[in-house]
């Protein structure tokens, strides 16, 4: 694997005027950074080949192979890590991958609109079913964890935000044992591209599906965000913001414990109470 994301810069500082009720400032300010990355697909289905460049999404430097193939796992190309073949970057903001020869591909998985901004995880599907209807999993584990465990994680996750404390303009998400020590975490400026990171991660360590495991997300719990975690097979998910209501209604119809508005000794459980020991 080739890789230039050493290179590449996470934040950027600008000279902005600060306004606070005074005589206004000229200070630094951090940001994170926003690029675009192509994820490219070559293989060769039922005999023939094919090469497309499937997606540009925008999205911040680092761990952009498990952003690709959490991607590409998420939108069902592939299925496990062993469906790659290669994965090559070329340049900073590209990120090719090869698949194993006869792995069998429908074109419509690799029809997606070719952009996808940082804020949305579903943006060019065709249809509203095939929105509902991409990898829905139903989520038999029957796991439980303490309400306190839950409350602790939001505290664990912000010592782990570098780059939120630096700019306070990136998401977060964070899987957790079942007795609440941290797995793995990824940032990014786009939530989606937050968890098709982490992920990714975990697809390339071989540990799908993660029905032993807790998803933290450091803002609100979107519709896409539950789609993918179910897809991962992540029993209980997390929120330190609010669900949306088709988030609650997916949650419910997979199995999954959905809980929001997590903070020290305080949140909602909206589907899955079972497996909170309150």
């Amino acid at each position: 694997m080739k890789s230039c994301q050493s290179d590449k810069k996470n934040i950027v500082s600008v000279e902005t005027l600060k306004v606070n009720g005074g005589v206004p400032e000229r200070v630094e300010d951090f940001l994170s950074v926003e690029e675009p990355l192509e994820i490219h697909v070559d293989g060769n289905s039922d005999g023939a080949e094919f090469s497309r460049s499937v997606a540009v999404t925008m999205r911040t430097p680092g761990n952009d192979d498990e952003l690709a193939l959490g991607f590409l796992f998420n939108e069902g190309v592939i299925g496990s890590f062993s469906d790659v073949k290669n994965i090559q970057s070329k340049g900073c903001n590209f990120v090719g991958i090869t698949l194993q020869d006869g792995l069998r591909v429908e074109s419509e998985e690799l029809d997606r609109h070719s952009f996808v901004n940082s804020s949305c995880g579903v943006c060019g599907k065709k249809s509203i079913s095939a929105v509902m209807d991409r990898r829905k999993f139903l989520i038999e584990s029957q796991v439980s964890v303490s309400r306190e465990i839950i409350s602790s994680l939001p505290a664990v996750l912000r010592k782990q935000q570098a780059d939120f404390e630096s700019t306070g303009g990136i998401h977060a998400s964070a899987l957790f044992d079942l007795a609440g020590s941290l797995l793995a975490v990824r940032e990014d400026i786009g939530r989606h591209n937050a968890l098709d990171k982490l992920i990714g991660a975990q697809l390339m360590l071989g540990k799908l599906p993660l029905g032993e495991s807790i998803l933290l997300l450091s803002g609100r719990a979107s519709f896409e965000l539950i789609q993918k975690a179910s897809g991962a097979g992540i029993p209980i998910v997390a929120a330190v913001g609010a669900p949306s209501s088709l988030a609650v209604e997916l949650a419910k119809d997979c199995g999954m414990t959905l809980l929001g508005f997590v903070r020290e000794n305080r949140f909602n459980v909206y589907t899955g109470g079972q497996r909170i020991a309150v």
